[in-house]
């Protein structure tokens, strides 16, 4: 009777902490390049002596779906979208260095130059900075191009270049922030293939409907899970009844 409960209860335990990961996914369907994670089940024996014979159920992220997101014009000279393979490089708020696909720019009132989830964007010599400006152009190599405020000159002055990288995404591992990394703090290096398009921002990868219906079947599978310990606790009762009247 114990390992029945003992399974319906890791089972339950689980099952809420997928949920969590898919509630995740739908909470960021508007992100700007958001790539949604992949929460598995799968059953784990117990170790220890005494053992031997239970087994528990286990909830991992096993991957992250690397898929595109669909491409939307905005019209905003600030906002990026890398055009195929590849990432934009970051400065993540721990102080490493991490990729993304959300081109959604701005610039701080100190001047740099960050995405819309506040991580400072990083060009081949580091953080970008981005003086005022009347004018920013952005090219397909991921040249920054300026009109400095006030200046009446039609040229544009390059200021710098985004850094983009195109590491195998079978070696990128997504953090708890969002951000993609490579493993042991290793960096990629630029890679002048991978192209931009402006005026454009890449969304999220996660399928709503998918989604939604994967949150019922969730909650169906926590329901079942609880049923299972009732209906354990009521055969317990109806056991120990049996034995008292023996």
């Amino acid at each position: 009777m114990d390992k029945l409960l003992y399974v319906a209860m890791t089972g339950a335990s689980q099952t809420m902490l997928a949920q969590g990961a898919n509630s995740n996914n739908l909470a960021n369907v508007s992100t700007p390049g958001f790539r949604a994670d992949y929460a598995h089940f799968r059953s784990m024996p117990v170790y220890g002596a005494g053992y031997p014979s239970r087994v528990y159920a286990m909830t991992e992220r096993s991957g992250t779906d690397m898929s595109k997101g669909p491409m939307n014009a905005t019209g905003n000279e600030m906002d990026i979208a890398v055009n195929g393979e590849g990432w934009i490089a970051v400065q993540a708020k721990d102080g490493t260095e991490a990729y993304t696909r959300a081109g959604d720019l701005r610039v701080t009132q100190n001047g740099l130059l960050v995405t819309g989830g506040g991580n400072v964007v990083l060009g081949d010599n580091g953080p970008i900075t981005m003086p005022p400006a009347s004018k920013v152009q952005f090219g397909a190599d991921g040249t920054i191009s300026i009109k400095p405020l006030g200046e009446q000159t039609t040229q544009m002055t390059v200021l710098a270049r985004i850094k983009l990288v195109n590491p195998p995404e079978n070696q990128l591992q997504k953090g708890e922030d969002g951000l993609m990394r490579l493993p042991g703090g290793k960096t990629a290096p630029a890679d002048a293939n991978v192209k931009i398009v402006s005026g454009m921002l890449e969304g999220s990868n996660v399928n709503i409907a998918e989604a939604l219906v994967n949150m019922i079947d969730l909650q169906r599978q926590y329901e079942m899970q609880v049923r299972i310990m009732r209906d354990a606790e009521q055969n317990a009762d109806s056991a120990k009844q049996l034995l008292q009247l023996a």
